[in-house]
């Protein structure tokens, strides 16, 4: 599992496809979980974990890995199960992912396999699961069910990220044009979703929210099935990438091949790792791509591309 990213470039032709490869995985018990493989480094056997005075009980300690000082996070307790036991700590391992600049590793019991995916078979969590729930999608391997874990709402309980712009950019947004379109945003975290929401609002930018791509377009579709334009309806679209039943490369590639879509500027907002994406967004043909999160960042981009457009 260690060379887990060591084809990279095979995983790359999974884009605008509407594919994914997620690693599965399990926690305390036979239930399986999954993560999608372009945000994992590497996978290793629990290395030795140093403890960090007042830290949260959820981060059982930080490990030296590659030069790097990492924090090893227990997933079972991060999403409310009993953590792992101090003696299973030794056959337990960590998976090394990249989310929102930051590199964390998240402690597990086993490590599964790979499963190359459709996104179409990637489904919302159900209904009722309540809104507190940690999931952000399941989907059924060889009729078991997978749960895939809303790692952003972990984090933002973990390490909580400044979600707030500077009261200098809101001074400036203050001084632009009112009347703006409204921006869409796209993301299947709700953490995100509010996260967007907050910045651009302080900016004075009304917001459309959608929970995927293919929500998304349908309402791109809606709003413009009079014979409008997107253009004539909204500024600007920012699209998560991993989501269910349509991912953001997917819904990127639908826009730029609609006439009544393509004029539309599209950015890609994601925690997945850097280091693939400038080549991805280049193949699908979005216009833009910030890695989250940072409010300030965010807001002053979405200011430019305003005024610019």
């Amino acid at each position: 599992m260690a060379g887990v990213l060591d084809s990279v470039n095979q995983r790359t032709q999974l884009v605008g496809q509407n594919r994914l490869e997620l690693l599965l995985f399990r926690l305390r018990g036979r239930q399986l979980y999954g993560i999608n493989v372009f945000k994992v480094k590497e996978v290793l056997q629990c290395p030795k974990l140093s403890s960090i005075p007042n830290s949260r009980q959820v981060v059982r300690g930080v490990s030296h890995i590659r030069g790097e000082t990492i924090p090893i996070i227990d997933l079972s307790m991060a999403i409310g199960m009993a953590g792992i036991p101090q003696e299973e700590l030794a056959t337990s391992f960590v998976i090394i992912t990249e989310y929102n600049r930051k590199t964390q590793g998240f402690l597990v019991t086993g490590v599964d396999r790979i499963m190359n995916m459709n996104w179409e078979d990637i489904l919302p969590p159900p209904k009722g699961a309540g809104k507190d729930v940690y999931l952000t999608a399941v989907t059924k391997i060889e009729d078991k069910l997978v749960e895939i874990i809303d790692v952003e709402k972990i984090l933002a309980e973990v390490s909580p990220l400044r979600e707030d712009v500077t009261e200098e950019l809101k001074t400036r947004s203050a001084e632009r044009v009112p009347g703006h379109l409204p921006v869409l945003v796209v993301d299947d975290s709700s953490v995100a979703r509010r996260q967007i929401e907050r910045c651009l609002t302080a900016i004075g930018m009304e917001v459309v929210t959608k929970n995927d791509g293919k929500q998304a377009l349908n309402y791109l579709k809606e709003i413009t099935g009079d014979g409008s334009t997107a253009r004539d309806h909204l500024s600007l679209i920012i699209s998560d990438v991993e989501m269910p039943e349509m991912d953001g490369y997917t819904l990127v590639t639908r826009i730029k091949e609609n006439p009544a879509l393509s004029g539309m500027y599209v950015m890609l907002h994601t925690s997945l790792s850097g280091v693939f994406n400038r080549a991805m967004v280049q193949k699908v043909g979005a216009d833009d791509f910030m890695a989250k999160f940072s409010p300030d960042e965010l807001a002053e981009r979405v200011m430019e591309i305003i005024d610019q457009n």
